[in-house]
């Protein structure tokens, strides 16, 4: 008996047979966790909204007291801050996104 036509197809179908889906039920916790995450991103918007305001803020003092140094700054803050905000709201459809890309793979 040949090793590589008996098991091998067994072995194959197997793997072609496995679906692995996310459960929300498997581990005690789990909606706590949730509830941990929407508040972590909660809080980071909140905190992007703030670097928003007080960059806007240093930029708008640099600009009226003639300090290019200042109001550049201002400007990256408010870059960095929109960024972060952006990357906030849109974390959990960038995971659905890619959890649909690698589960065609």
């Amino acid at each position: 008996m040949n090793i590589s036509t008996t098991i091998l197809p067994k072995a194959a179908s197997l793997i072609a047979d496995i679906n692995i889906r996310p459960n929300s039920s498997g581990l005690p916790g789990i909606a706590q966790l949730r509830d941990v995450v929407g508040a972590t991103m909660t809080i980071g918007l909140i905190l992007a909204v703030l670097a928003l305001i007080i960059s806007a803020i240093v930029w708008a003092l640099g600009a009226n007291s003639s300090n290019p140094h200042l109001a550049g700054r201002g400007k990256f803050g408010v870059l960095v801050a929109l960024g972060a905000a952006v990357v906030c709201g849109a974390s959990v459809t960038l995971v659905n996104f890619f959890w649909n890309v690698g589960q065609s793979v």
